[in-house]
């Protein structure tokens, strides 16, 4: 009898240890994750092709600071931001869509509170001088029928130099020309970089202007991608799906 009392208390005693070390790890992912660098994954093409359908990306919190849409659920448990950080042009921020402070969006920030930024016939002006836009070479991929599309690819320079890609794949679209959008104090103006397949702060009944405290993150590294095809029905594929050349690539 004694030696099964043992059995057991030692059995109990390694189930025990398995419980902690799984509520600590769930514990400390809780804490990665609402402190210090959250998962995303990228859902629509307007960030194309700096960013793809498929995408999945850590998102610093640290760098901004934290606000109420830091954290689950938005709860009010304070105004404003806290371990405040300036955003810088040029960074790809996760954000809550301003109308509903809910839904996440990533963009670009291309407008600071007080700049006037304007699309015209194609071109960035940002306080009214045009950014940089030269021509590369084509974004090519494959649609859902198997078809090859190339889409014309240009690199933008942004005042302080950051440099960028960005599609044009409709010339004179509806979003190439816009009027000029004064940014009020405390928000930013967002942009995709796939111009005429993006829903962003040239849409002021969609995105407008985004306040500072619906600044959720940073996008810093894509940690997997997959190719929009793969089914998780269909695992055999899965090897043959996924994007190895995008794991591990720093967002810019």
């Amino acid at each position: 009898m004694g030696s099964e009392s043992k059995s057991r208390e030692s059995a109990l005693s390694g189930s025990w240890e398995v419980i902690k070390i799984v509520l600590q790890a769930f514990v400390l992912a809780l804490i990665i994750r609402n402190f210090f660098y959250q998962p995303f994954n990228i859902p629509s093409g307007s960030m194309k092709s700096t960013l793809l359908v498929g995408d999945y990306l850590f998102v610093s919190k640290l760098s901004y600071g934290y606000s109420r849409y830091s954290f689950p659920f938005g709860l009010n448990l304070f105004s404003g931001r806290v371990f405040a950080g300036e955003p810088k042009r040029g960074d790809i921020i996760v954000f809550k869509q301003p109308l509903d402070n809910s839904t996440d969006y990533i963009k670009r920030l291309i407008g600071l509170p007080g700049d006037t930024i304007q699309m015209r016939a194609g071109v960035l002006y940002i306080n009214g001088k045009a950014v940089p836009k030269r021509r590369v070479a084509d974004f090519v991929y494959r649609n859902r029928f198997g078809s090859v599309i190339r889409v014309p690819r240009y690199e933008e320079t942004l005042p302080e130099g950051r440099k960028y890609f960005v599609l044009d794949e409709e010339p004179n679209g509806g979003l190439d020309s816009t009027i000029e959008f004064k940014v009020p104090p405390g928000k930013y103006f967002m942009m995709g970089d796939n111009r005429d397949d993006s829903q962003d702060s040239r849409k002021m009944d969609v995105v407008g202007f985004v306040p500072y405290e619906n600044l959720v993150g940073r996008a810093e590294i894509i940690f997997f991608s997959a190719d929009e095809s793969s089914s998780l029905l269909e695992p055999w594929r899965w090897p043959f799906t996924i994007r190895w050349g995008r794991i591990f690539q720093m967002v810019r």
